[in-house]
């Protein structure tokens, strides 16, 4: 996936929680979604696998959520 495939999505504040996050970019269904998928060990952030759903986002951090099917990346904005 090249950088110009990847999302961004833009937040109103300067942080964003992670679990917020997925919910934002539709990555997750719910909090118990996003809760679930950052638990089992679906979710990178800057590349390294994250599983604080608490996790405090900035701008620019690359966020990517890996399916069975497929991986889906955004950018914080």
């Amino acid at each position: 996936m090249s950088s110009d495939e990847i999302e961004t999505v833009e937040i109103t504040g300067d942080m964003i929680r992670l679990g917020q996050f997925l919910k934002f970019a539709n990555f997750a269904d719910s909090g118990a979604h996003a809760g679930a998928l950052i638990q089992g060990g679906d979710v990178l952030v800057d590349g390294v696998v994250e599983t604080r759903r608490g996790r405090q986002l900035g701008k620019g951090m690359l966020i990517e959520v890996q399916t069975p099917s497929e991986t889906l990346a955004a950018r914080v904005g």
